[in-house]
């Protein structure tokens, strides 16, 4: 049991962190525009959705791949969790950052459960 909340504490961790870190990574790499409001996605350019999308679906593969992998039982159920929890942050993150409908959209029926799923589909056989 205890190897199991580690399992999902790590996997929730290590995920915001490559989130977080490809967020960064992003606004290195595509260049910011100077009336670039981000707390106001309404106004994007289609290229600043590209890494904020990447983060959070490589954010959920990876937690959920640790979950599954580090789990000494229940890792689909624990994979899923980790894609869940994210998910609920991003839901929660439409209410507070305004996006186009299409970005939302794409981003919550993407980006979390598939991912959660895909993760443990790819720790079942590594």
């Amino acid at each position: 049991m205890i190897r199991n909340i580690s399992a999902v504490i790590t996997g929730i961790l290590i995920g915001m962190i490559v989130n977080m870190g490809l967020i960064i990574l992003g606004s290195s790499i595509i260049p910011i525009p100077e009336s670039f409001d981000p707390m106001n996605a309404i106004n994007w350019d289609l290229n600043n959705f590209i890494f904020p999308f990447l983060a959070h679906a490589l954010g959920t593969l990876v937690g959920a791949f640790l979950a599954a992998k580090i789990a000494k039982s229940c890792q689909f159920q624990l994979a899923m969790s980790i894609g869940v929890f994210f998910l609920i942050g991003g839901t929660t993150m439409t209410y507070i950052l305004p996006a186009p409908v299409w970005f939302i959209c794409t981003d919550l029926i993407a980006a979390y459960i598939p991912m959660g799923y895909l993760g443990w589909l790819i720790a079942k056989k590594v």
